[in-house]
C-alpha cells in the first residue's frame, strides 16, 4: 500500500489496545482511544491528493470527536447525546463520500439493489422496535441516528452494485462493520448487558473505519500506478 506506514501504526496501536479491552482495562481509554482515527487520518492524508480525500477526512475528523466526547458519558448523558450528534453527522458524511465515488457501471442491478434495501429497512425497523421501550427521552434522536446509519449502509450497497473491485467490497463491509457497531453499543447501553461490549464495540468499529479508508483509496487509485 502506498504510504502504509500509518496504516500500520494504526493496526498495531488497534490490536494494543483490543487486547487491553479484552482483559478489562477500560480506562485506558482516555490515553488509547483518541489516538487511533488520527493515525488513520494522516495515514488517508498522506496517501497523496484525490477528487474526495477532505470528504474522508473531514468524516474521520468528525468520529474523532464522537470518540472525545464518548469518553465522558459517565459525567452525564449530555455527552452521549453530542457524541450522537458528532457520529450522525459523520455519517453523513460518509454519505456525501459514497455518492461522488467514481461508477465503472452506470447502471446497477436493480433486483438486487431492492432486496439489499428492503433488507436494511428490516434492520432499521426491527433495531428501532426492540429499542424503542428502553429509550425514554432519546426515542427522537436514537430513531433519527439508526436512520441515518441506514442510510449510509444502503449508500455503501449501492456503491458495492457500481464501483470497482476491491474497493466496492471494502467500503461496504466497512459500512456494515459500522452498523454492527452502533447496534452493539445501543443493545448494550438501552436493552440488555452484553459481556466485553468495549471490546466488541471497538473492534468492529476500529475494522470499519480501517475498511472504509483503505477501500475509498482503492477507489482512486492514480491512473499511472497500482491501485492502493
Amino acid at each position: 500500500m502506498r504510504n502504509s506506514f500509518f496504516f500500520k501504526i494504526y493496526v498495531a496501536f488497534s490490536i494494543i489496545y483490543l487486547i487491553i479491552l479484552l482483559f478489562g482495562y477500560e480506562r485506558f481509554d482516555l490515553f488509547l482511544k483518541p489516538i487511533l482515527i488520527p493515525i488513520i487520518g494522516f495515514g488517508a492524508y498522506f496517501y497523496r491528493k484525490f477528487p474526495t480525500q477532505n470528504i474522508l477526512l473531514a468524516a474521520l475528523a468528525l468520529s474523532w470527536l464522537g470518540d472525545v466526547i464518548l469518553l465522558f458519558t459517565d459525567l452525564g448523558e449530555i455527552y452521549f447525546i453530542l457524541g450522537l450528534v458528532f457520529f450522525l453527522t459523520a455519517h453523513i458524511v460518509y454519505c456525501v463520500l459514497f455518492n461522488k465515488q467514481k461508477r465503472i457501471r452506470k447502471k446497477q442491478n436493480k433486483p438486487l439493489f431492492i432486496f439489499g434495501s428492503v433488507f436494511i429497512a428490516c434492520y432499521l425497523i426491527g433495531m428501532v422496535s426492540v429499542l424503542m421501550p428502553y429509550l425514554g427521552e432519546l426515542e427522537i434522536p436514537v430513531s433519527i441516528y439508526a436512520s441515518v446509519i441506514s442510510i449510509m449502509l444502503l449508500f455503501a450497497f449501492n456503491g458495492f452494485l457500481v464501483w470497482e473491485k476491491p474497493g466496492n467490497k471494502l467500503v461496504f463491509l466497512g459500512a456494515i462493520f459500522f452498523i454492527i457497531s452502533d447496534s452493539i453499543l445501543a443493545v448494550n447501553k438501552f436493552y440488555a448487558p452484553i459481556p466485553k461490549s468495549s471490546f466488541f464495540i471497538m473492534l468492529t468499529y476500529l475494522l470499519a473505519q480501517y475498511l472504509i479508508v483503505v477501500g475509498t483509496l482503492r477507489l482512486n487509485p492514480k491512473t499511472t500506478e497500482q491501485a492502493v
